[in-house]
């Protein structure tokens, strides 16, 4: 059975992630437009609207990191499933951070802080998802991201354990604004590379 050439194979499996990202984004962007649309139902929260930022960023940035893939010469059924389910870790991070009720809980914050073991465990799912991710794309894209995943990887988990596990308001702001401060690391690493720098 012909399944096509590699570049005709990225261009469907990039359908299927965008679906599920793009599921993600709107699931997002649906939440804030719910404070906007009801601003006295829910009290605003600085944690829960970092950690908003922060995945909503995460989910355009795994969007961007996946073009790479457009130049891989073989694909498999099995690289298929992986980003699948790859992209499905992070439609649930955006899951949780806006459930469908939360009735029972005191607000967003709460929910988080009461389901954050769920958020982190996920978080850290996907920090291991990512160094598979880069050795899918080949050697070369490997050796040019080792040195940072040999910090990042073993400081996200760090952060992914000591968040699930204690529920203090201020260290948990603090993850948060840590996590954002790499995502603007890597921001900062895609421009310099789109000018040369």
């Amino acid at each position: 059975m012909d399944i096509g050439t590699p570049q005709e194979l990225f261009s469907h499996a990039r359908i299927v992630m965008g679906m599920v990202i793009g599921l993600g984004i709107t699931r997002t962007l649906a939440g804030v437009a719910g404070f906007i649309q009801h601003p006295g139902r829910y009290r605003l929260s600085l944690l829960h609207m970092l950690w908003v930022g922060s995945i909503l960023l995460e989910l355009v940035l795994f969007w961007w990191w996946e073009f790479p893939l457009s130049r891989m010469p073989v694909w498999s059924f099995e690289v298929f499933l992986f980003l699948i389910g790859y992209a499905v870790v992070l439609y649930l991070l955006a899951a949780l951070l806006f459930p469908d009720n939360i009735a029972e809980y005191a607000g967003y914050e709460d929910f988080f802080i009461k389901r954050r073991r769920w958020f982190f465990g996920l978080l850290a799912i996907a920090f291991v998802l990512d160094v598979f991710d880069t050795l899918i794309k080949g050697t070369e894209h490997w050796d040019q991201l080792r040195s940072d995943y040999l910090l990042q990887v073993p400081l996200g988990l760090t952060f992914c354990l000591v968040g699930s596990i204690w529920a203090g308001r201020r260290l948990q702001i603090g993850i948060a604004m840590g996590h954002i401060a790499y995502q603007f690391y890597w921001i900062a690493r895609i421009l310099a590379a789109m000018h040369g720098g």
